[in-house]
């Protein structure tokens, strides 16, 4: 009966049939046939309200609302300006200053998406107006998008922490040192393929200049996660200070906050939250049957009853994830998975926090493997006249490099953990 239920899901997925109608149409005939009949669709609405009635995840919304304050008011613009100019003298300056600008907008936005359309849309005119191949600057900017997720602040670790209880200040503080470790191995890998390529130096002058223009958007990492590590507010005050001064930079410092673009960030916020939201009460209906059904439990006592390695399961667990990845989009990955991995991995004695990491940088690879990758699909918007064979090729070896960077964190858990054992997180 569990693999007939199961495999009802992966057919529904299969036809293209939208993940949140998938789970709830589950829920219902799950009710129906194994709960008590119509009378457990009572539950329901009980189990919906549960589902969204968490203060942890109010950070949520407030954290897209900020990512979409900052998308519209140009902030990225200034950021790859600044980068360009301290970075073109290099061997594949450009390359290097577009991996450092989707760092820094990874850590004001929390988007990879975000991440990708903002620094593509500027990157990608410039980089293959100066000598830099096509393929070759869609790749690096659909891998560099990625960070949007892993360094915090994080919608998919914020997802994680309200699924599993873990403390979202420990997961954001968790990303930093593997998010920066991250970029360096994106940077020195985009230097080394375009080193033949190096401009002239900028002056000190127009360095200093373009800073100037991306003070704030530099300023703004440091205000979230400095006042988290320090205990000063909590991830989800966090978010509200955020909102507040990406609010006073786009009206104060770049005066471009008209009623009209206000509406457009509202409509595009509300867009992307209902369908997230959507998705995990579908989640966590679906997770009130298969606790019914013992799905959870029975694959953990599966798993941890193999006279094997804890580290043949994880690498399992790592594969079914790359599977996963190439069909779903994060979100739904996490909320479907995260319920049912969660218990594998504390029986096995693994840190919960350091998988979450593990997680994040699989979904990463999600966002950058056809075919429903989207990364790949945002930059085929932003360069119509690039092909998706195309961006899939720039982004192959960047794939290769995230897939290590994980075997990495398993030879090395303290990458991620370390900095978790100091500060004041809250």
């Amino acid at each position: 009966m569990n693999i007939f239920f199961l495999g009802g899901m992966g057919t529904l997925l299969l036809i293209g049939l939208p993940v949140a109608f998938t789970l709830g149409l589950l829920t219902i005939g799950g009710m129906y046939f194994f709960n008590g009949g119509t009378l457990a669709f009572n539950q329901i609405p009980i189990i919906s309200y549960k589902a969204l009635d968490s203060f942890e995840l109010t950070a949520l919304p407030l954290y897209v609302l900020m990512s979409q304050i900052l998308l519209v008011c140009g902030v990225g613009k200034d950021l790859y300006e600044m980068a360009s100019k301290w970075f073109r003298h290099l061997p594949g300056g450009l390359a290097i200053g577009t991996i450092f600008c989707c760092a820094i907008f990874a850590a004001i936005s929390g988007s990879s998406v975000a991440t990708a359309v903002t620094v593509g849309s500027v990157a990608i005119p410039e980089m293959v107006k100066r000598g830099y191949t096509k393929r070759y600057v869609l790749g690096l900017v659909a891998a560099g998008g990625t960070l949007g997720i892993l360094i915090p602040p994080s919608v998919p670790m914020i997802l994680y922490g309200n699924i599993t209880g873990e403390s979202v200040g420990k997961l954001f503080i968790a990303g930093i040192v593997p998010g920066l470790l991250l970029t360096l191995l994106f940077t020195i890998f985009a230097s080394w393929q375009t080193r033949h390529i190096k401009e002239k130096a900028a002056t000190w002058a127009e360095r200093f200049e373009a800073s100037k223009k991306a003070i704030w958007g530099l300023i703004l990492p440091v205000i979230i996660i400095g006042g988290i590590y320090s205990g000063l507010f909590t991830p989800t005050e966090a978010a509200a200070v955020g909102v507040i001064f990406s609010l006073l930079v786009a009206g104060l410092a770049y005066r471009n906050l008209t009623f009209k673009n206000m509406k457009e960030i509202l409509f595009s916020t509300v867009q992307t939250n209902a369908m997230i939201l959507f998705i995990i009460v579908g989640a966590m209906l679906l997770g009130f049957i298969l606790t019914v059904l013992r799905i959870p439990q029975t694959i953990t006592e599966m798993a941890t009853s193999w006279d094997v390695s804890p580290w043949v399961i994880f690498i399992l667990i790592n594969i079914v994830l790359l599977i996963l990845g190439c069909f779903l989009e994060t979100v739904s990955i996490i909320v479907i998975t995260v319920p049912i991995l969660y218990p594998i991995i504390t029986s096995l004695g693994f840190d919960p926090i350091w998988f979450a990491i593990i997680l994040v940088i699989n979904m990463e690879l999600a966002l950058i493997t056809p075919p429903v990758g989207l990364n790949l699909f945002v930059l085929k918007g932003v360069d119509k006249s690039a092909s998706m064979s195309e961006i899939t090729r720039g982004v192959f070896s960047y794939a290769i490099i995230m897939i290590l960077f994980i075997g990495l964190l398993a030879i090395f858990p303290e990458i991620v953990t370390f900095l978790t054992n100091t500060g004041n997180i809250k």
